[in-house]
């Protein structure tokens, strides 16, 4: 059974959340500050965490960098409708998905479900061979670890399943749609932007190649395209 963090000052959303959440199997606990929120994720043990920007004591961004510091718990951030900013900045920090205000309950347990799965399934998603190597850089499956020239590069559990896909089809175009259904378990949705951010994010963190390459080329209105060793 899946345990489940909201931080969210909105009790009344809460409210709601629990009585979507709990017939289907979560256990659900809430709480409504901000720093209360950050000794919940630390001192407790949750499948995921529902973190709203808009908090008291601390912000959602500030809860969530606390938190990436000590814990890899996948995160779903709550934004206001149309503040692209702060999704952006959301899943540059680690958030793994982001649902904007007001939202659908049901889409919202959609969401919780599809990154579930992804990290649920992870370690069992490529049995076939514990590691993908390309160039430089070295995809250890079992692990969930990644090197480049040796040096431990730290993802997000997003950025590695985004690395994952792209790595196992180097030198193939993988459509955005695509990507988003294998690394984040959901469906593009329009205007979505969140796969763009977190590829972004991935390529500031594995650097250009020794001969000043990219790694990820993004082909225009199509997808991306992870180099192969020439």
């Amino acid at each position: 059974m899946s345990n489940i963090l909201i931080i969210d000052d909105d009790t009344e959303l809460c409210d709601l959340l629990k009585d979507y959440l709990t017939p289907e199997g979560f256990v659900v606990e809430a709480v409504h500050d901000g720093l209360k929120g950050i000794d919940a994720v630390i001192q407790g043990q949750h499948s995921l965490v529902v973190l709203d920007v808009m908090l008291p004591g601390a912000n959602g961004f500030e809860v969530l960098r606390r938190v990436r510091a000590v814990s890899s718990v996948p995160v779903l951030m709550l934004t206001a409708r149309g503040e692209d900013v702060d999704r952006i900045v959301g899943l540059e920090i680690g958030a793994d998905d982001y649902m904007p205000k007001p939202f659908n309950p049901r889409e919202l347990v959609a969401r919780i479900r599809a990154v579930l799965r992804r990290v649920e399934s992870a370690p069992q998603s490529q049995h076939d061979t514990g590691r993908l190597i390309v160039a430089d850089v070295e995809l250890a499956v079992t692990t969930r670890t990644v090197l480049r020239a040796g040096q431990k590069v730290e993802l997000t559990s997003v950025e590695f399943a985004i690395l994952e896909v792209l790595m196992r089809k180097a030198g193939q175009v993988v459509s955005r749609d695509e990507l988003v259904k294998q690394a984040m378990g959901r469906n593009l949705l329009a205007y979505d932007r969140s796969i763009d951010v977190h590829v972004s994010s991935l390529r500031k963190k594995l650097g250009q190649r020794a001969d000043d390459s990219e790694r990820i080329k993004a082909v225009r209105s199509i997808g991306y395209l992870y180099c192969s060793e020439s």
